[in-house]
């Protein structure tokens, strides 16, 4: 009987080593694997999660200020709207034209009197004087 339990001893023995050969050649292998696909990545030009969450974190800070400037620049439109139609309202009664001046004589004369104007008669020839 002691050489059957010599023969399983020795069995068990061999199937733990391999078991271990394994083991250690799994590790190999995953460290392999590991080592490949760093330098896949490395070669994409691939930012880190933390890069990412970095530059995620400022487009939202600057979509909100956008968005703070945007809201600032209509409530600047809406009082500058407010501010031109304040003076033209208030220059329209200003604008209105005078009271019509009488005119003198010598001015109301002259446009009911006819002009003179100089009779043409036939006997006249171009360029002759006299």
């Amino acid at each position: 009987m002691q050489t059957q339990s010599k023969f399983f001893d020795d069995l068990a023995k061999m199937a733990s080593g391999a078991l271990s050969a394994a083991s250690g050649l799994r590790e190999e292998v995953n460290q392999l694997i590991q080592q490949q696909f760093d330098r896949f990545m490395s070669g994409r030009d691939l930012v880190s999660r933390e890069e990412f969450a970095a530059v995620e974190a400022m487009a939202s800070k600057a979509r909100q200020e956008q968005e703070k400037l945007a809201k600032q620049v209509v409530d600047l439109e809406k009082k500058l709207a407010d501010m031109t139609k304040a003076p033209k309202a208030a220059a329209k009664p200003a604008a209105r034209k005078p009271a019509a001046r009488p005119k003198s004589a010598t001015t109301a004369r002259r446009a009911t009197t006819p002009r003179r104007t100089k009779a043409k008669t036939g006997d006249e020839t171009p360029g002759a004087d006299g």
